[in-house]
């Protein structure tokens, strides 16, 4: 249902963001490691501040779906109201 007031009550596929950051996270650890073994800092450097970032932004989703279902919602609830002008 859609209600015309989609960007500002937007809600957040958080499960979708859990796993694609888990996988940034890996690939950003494994380039971080493979940079510094061979003797590439500046990139090693650009992958740990990705790898610092992904952490950050994992540590926000996980806390929005412990919340509970305001920032998880499942299929039983139903829509946020229109706002009101």
């Amino acid at each position: 249902m859609r209600t015309g007031s989609e960007p500002a009550t937007a809600r957040s596929a958080l499960r979708a963001r859990f796993w694609l950051s888990l996988w940034g996270l890996v690939w950003a650890v494994f380039g971080t490691a493979a940079f510094a073994l061979t003797g590439r800092f500046g990139w090693a450097l650009a992958c740990g501040v990705l790898w610092l970032v992904i952490t950050v932004d994992l540590t926000v989703i996980l806390r929005h779906i412990r919340q509970g279902p305001h920032y998880q919602p499942g299929r039983s609830i139903p829509p946020y109201p229109p706002p009101r002008r």
